[in-house]
């Protein structure tokens, strides 16, 4: 990763020229390939507009450049001009009939437009003369997949890893279609049958490691990682998806040691850094946490989770003011997210500021209505102020939304005794203990005078008694 330094510093030196040049509409004389590092520079972030003027400055130089051409494409398909790509493939393809990239994006454009036979006709017409047919079978895949025909794309996702057991995209995609049809678990004797074929593939065992982590088994996904570690403890996507399973296992050392091994053989990335931040974080050492956050946000500014953990991690030392600086930074990258606002509104909330926090609390609902702490953390704020009737009325709209949620039950229960209800509480307690009778614990926490214990102890010995 680090002999990648110089040519960063070359390519931002080439972003730099490109750009005064647009400003000030001078001439400047780039070869072919620093066309394409720029091209690919505004591909990378989405910057569709720019990168298709440098395709076109490009071919006025360069008019035959196959591979300026197939970027042009891709920057049209980008920002949605699907008939002017398809036009310029079909040029493209008058001097190159042959082509296989050609044909590739075309059939991908064409299952983008929702013309899903013609993809596949033209995919399939390439799988002779291909270099690479694991990516042709990858690409009819794909456009099955995107069909919504799961299992035909299952089939080909499997001729593709058949054809190379090393095509890591062909096995995400296929985990993921499993996972949809609901065959992930039977296909554990398929990944073995790749290991039974060749034990010492670092490759296959890792690929059993990542179905075990979609099915949850994090523990076996351990082992199947560490196999292949011991194959190739070079293998970094190994060490990177070890830390993701030793992170579900809640064994944050562990973790930490696998994203410090993935940085040494891979190099830093933001994505690495952050995931090191997220391992001190949890392990509670919040300074080093928040040093890693930072290097991942140096890396790219754009990257979300980085300020979210910086975030999270100066609310877990107190510092609210300093929080809501990066988590609305985090926010502003990424105002869907739900985590996002309940961090903001937790934050807020620590500070007195009550109707900031409540708006980011019903901005968190509107995304995930179905988010119990959400509805639990908001109604909380009501109830501290003793506003039990808004408590209430919050938790009638969660129970609408999640109405088998036996805490939200439980919740409901401390704000109708709190409001006097007690008849209301009865029904709603009667409700919770069926639901999840060893959660009425939690009751306690919120009346502490004895007497009120008591008379709850008795309504639950009743219940366990009929029960």
């Amino acid at each position: 990763m680090q002999e990648d330094y110089p040519s960063r510093e070359e390519e931002r030196g080439l972003i730099s020229k490109f750009e005064e040049l647009l400003k000030n509409k001078g001439f400047h004389f780039f070869d072919i390939e620093e066309y394409e590092t720029i091209i690919n520079y505004y591909l990378e972030r989405l910057q569709f507009g720019k990168g298709l003027k440098a395709c076109n400055m490009a071919l006025e130089q360069y008019p035959f450049g196959i591979e300026v051409i197939v970027l042009k494409s891709q920057c049209l398909v980008g920002k949605e001009k699907y008939d002017e790509a398809l036009k310029v493939i079909e040029e493209a393809e008058n001097l190159h009939p042959n082509d296989i990239e050609l044909k590739t994006i075309k059939g991908n454009i064409f299952s983008i437009l929702g013309e899903f036979e013609k993809a596949v006709q033209i995919l399939l017409s390439t799988v002779d003369d291909a270099e690479d047919k694991s990516e042709v079978f990858y690409n009819i895949g794909l456009t099955y997949q995107t069909n919504g025909k799961y299992d035909v794309a299952v089939d080909y996702y499997k001729k593709a890893i058949e054809t190379n057991i090393n095509h890591e995209s062909a096995l995400y995609e296929l985990a993921y279609c499993l996972d949809v049809t609901g065959k992930l678990e039977d296909s554990v004797a398929y990944y073995k049958e790749f290991i039974d074929r060749d034990p010492y593939s670092a490759y296959a065992w890792y690929n059993l490691g990542i179905v075990y982590n979609k099915l949850e088994k994090f523990n076996e996904a351990v082992k199947a990682y560490d196999f292949a570690l011991v194959i190739d403890d070079t293998f970094s996507s190994a060490w990177f998806n070890l830390g993701n399973s030793y992170m579900n296992l809640k064994k944050y050392a562990e973790a930490l040691e696998a994203y410090k091994n993935t940085l040494s053989n891979e190099g830093p990335s933001a994505e690495v850094y952050c995931c090191i931040g997220a391992a001190y974080e949890k392990m509670e050492q919040y300074e080093y946490g928040i040093k890693y956050y930072r290097k991942s946000s140096k890396i790219d500014q754009f990257y979300e989770d980085a300020w979210y953990g910086i975030g999270c991690c100066l609310s877990s030392q107190e510092k609210y003011y300093e929080a809501i600086h990066f988590l609305n930074k985090a926010l502003k990258l990424d105002p869907e997210n739900a985590n996002y606002w309940v961090a903001i509104a937790t934050a807020e909330y620590n500070i007195d500021n009550v109707v900031s926090a409540i708006e980011a609390y019903q901005e968190a609902v509107i995304l995930e209505p179905i988010n119990t702490e959400v509805w639990l953390d908001w109604s909380f704020i009501h109830y501290e102020q003793g506003e039990m009737l808004k408590a209430i009325e919050l938790m009638e709209r969660a129970l609408e939304e999640v109405p088998d949620d036996a805490e939200l039950q439980y919740r409901m229960v401390v704000y109708q005794i709190s409001a006097g209800h007690y008849r209301e509480a009865f029904t709603y307690l009667e409700n919770a203990l069926i639901l999840d009778f060893e959660k009425h614990e939690v009751l306690f926490e919120f009346f502490p005078k004895l007497e009120t214990q008591k008379a709850l102890f008795k309504i639950i010995d009743q219940y366990r008694d009929k029960d």
